[in-house]
């Protein structure tokens, strides 16, 4: 048990000092582009890469890679396990793996005119933007081969429990933007063209690429990996995973689909509403990237633990006590960021080229995005629910489910509402998505939302509401230091954070929404009797 609260430590660290980082980039971004011309074509030429990125290297590619290179680590060297196999069968996949993403990178950038004709034909109506947007994207698209093989060598040390350098690779995707930025910034000049930065930051993103490669690949050496690439051979074992593949690919396409009709639609809004909200997206993705990624990661194979044993009943208090945990975090997560996202947009966005008025859209944006913040979590929770008892279809179905439900309601809010109506639909369509996940788990019986939970919960919401009546009275009594100078703005940035939290937490112990046992389980510090919210 201690190594693995060693590796998730070590893991959650680094990708904090990633986030710290990412979120740096930007900021600079936001004031040195703002949101204009360069900077939609910017953020689509950023998306499609990083949209099959996780696509296929990171979701699907992973999925079927790891498991099929951990057996053969593990295995008989008779068999053609051990190092040696494990090293031989992962030179067999590279040596497939590295041709099959030259032809695909090389097909896309050939057909990049209609790739971006088809998510974002209204830019061809403001002269240069549909080109500029076409020779950004294929500029960045070679960074879809260099970051997949990343994805592929971060797999292998991770089989062989060395997580840090696959957690700490993409710092330095974000440290080589942030100088991509300043060097646009600096060539560009007082008067210059947004064009230099988006062309900086495009080569920069490549270059990203190459130094994380090159990384994980002395990475990869010291830890004894010794990958090498010869004649494709398309053996059985490469065969297999790529029958693995096809089905994981289906599974995760869903919400990467779903992610490129949000920008499909974000495009034909007025200029900068791309721009505005992807970055709007930032704050959302914080409490959503620490608690629901941890959540989801560590439920599965606990989960999956307990229903291989036939309790149930440990299977049920697991997951009600993650349901607990999701909605303790989230809930007050998303009224601060809701009631403060002026504030937050201020201080960290607005300045430079990135006016007030931006701001002040970015803010809606938020608003509305981060009223799904627990239902994002919460997904998390739910769907190890099913891959746990190897049921991989009932998520994907009910995903393209709500994906369908997406699309439809885009086509009535985007035109009435706006880029807000976008983001309030994708809040309302991942709510529907937990609510039907919920159902058809109590259907099945694999698990059941109890009186002590729904207790809790209540509980939660009395001490989250007692904190956004707080944070209403207190936002208007610093409304000129969130735009000040940098002081002023960590300062009252601070003030409210650290307000809002005392009031939550001493409401929350006071009526007894906080519990003990569990919180110490979550510490980590010391042993915690189990905690029943399965009766």
């Amino acid at each position: 048990m201690s190594n693995l609260v060693r590796s998730v430590g070590t893991i959650g660290a680094l990708t904090a000092v990633s986030r710290v980082f990412g979120f740096v980039r930007d900021m600079l971004l936001s004031r040195v582009l703002g949101a204009g011309l360069a900077a939609d074509a910017w953020q689509l030429a950023f998306t499609l890469p990083n949209t099959f990125r996780r696509l296929f290297a990171e979701g699907a590619f992973s999925v079927a890679f790891v498991p099929m290179y951990t057996r053969r680590l593990h295995g008989a060297a008779e068999d053609g396990g051990g190092e040696t196999g494990a090293d031989a069968f992962a030179g067999d996949v590279l040596s497939v793996f590295v041709w099959v993403l030259l032809g695909f990178s090389a097909l896309c950038m050939a057909a990049m005119p209609g790739i971006v004709w088809l998510l974002a034909r209204e830019y061809s109506d403001v002269p240069g933007k549909f080109e500029l947007s076409v020779m950004l994207s294929r500029m960045t698209f070679p960074y879809l081969a260099l970051v997949s093989l990343v994805a592929m060598l971060s797999g292998v040390l991770n089989a062989r429990s060395r997580f840090a350098p696959g957690a700490f690779v993409p710092v330095f995707l974000n440290i080589v933007m942030i100088a991509g930025i300043v060097t646009g910034w600096y060539l560009r000049g007082e008067d210059g063209s947004d064009e230099i930065v988006a062309w900086s930051l495009a080569i920069a993103l490549t270059l990203s690429g190459v130094v994380q490669l090159a990384y994980m690949a002395w990475a990869s050496r010291r830890a004894g990996v010794r990958l090498k690439v010869t004649r494709p051979k398309f053996t059985p074992e490469v065969r297999r995973l790529g029958m693995l593949i096809l089905p994981a690919t289906f599974g995760a396409g869903i919400y990467q689909i779903s992610q490129l009709v949000d920008t499909f639609f974000a495009t034909s809004l007025p200029q900068g509403s791309l721009t505005l909200l992807k970055l709007a997206d930032r704050l959302n993705q914080m409490p959503l990237g620490i608690f629901g990624i941890a959540l989801g990661t560590a439920i599965l194979p606990m989960l999956a633990r307990h229903i291989q044993q036939g309790d149930a009943g440990e299977a049920q208090r697991l997951q009600a006590n993650a349901v607990e945990v999701g909605t303790l975090l989230t809930l007050p997560a998303a009224v601060a960021l809701a009631i403060c996202a002026p504030a937050f947009v201020t201080a960290f966005f607005v300045g430079g080229k990135m006016t007030l008025a931006d701001g002040a859209i970015m803010a809606n944006i938020v608003v509305a995005l981060v009223c799904g913040l627990p239902a994002y979590v919460l997904v998390k929770v739910f769907q190890p629910a099913f891959f746990s008892r190897e049921d991989t279809r009932t998520p994907v179905w009910t995903a393209a489910f709500v994906l369908a439900v997406n699309i439809a309601l885009n086509f009535y809010v985007v035109p009435r509402y706006g880029i807000v109506g976008l983001a309030a639909a994708t809040a309302i369509c991942a709510t529907l998505n937990v609510v039907t996940l919920t159902i058809i788990l109590q259907l099945r019986g694999w698990f059941r939302f109890t009186g002590a939970l729904a207790s809790r919960i209540v509980r939660q919401v009395l001490a989250t509401a007692a904190m956004g009546a707080f944070l209403y009275w207190l936002m208007p009594l610093m409304a000129d230091r969130y735009g000040g100078t940098v002081l002023e703005r960590t300062w009252s940035l601070g003030v409210l954070v650290a307000g809002g939290m005392i009031v939550f937490f001493g409401v929350a112990f006071a009526i007894g929404a906080l519990d003990k046992d569990l919180l110490a389980q979550l510490r980590r510090r010391r042993p915690a009797k189990p905690v029943d919210l399965a009766e």
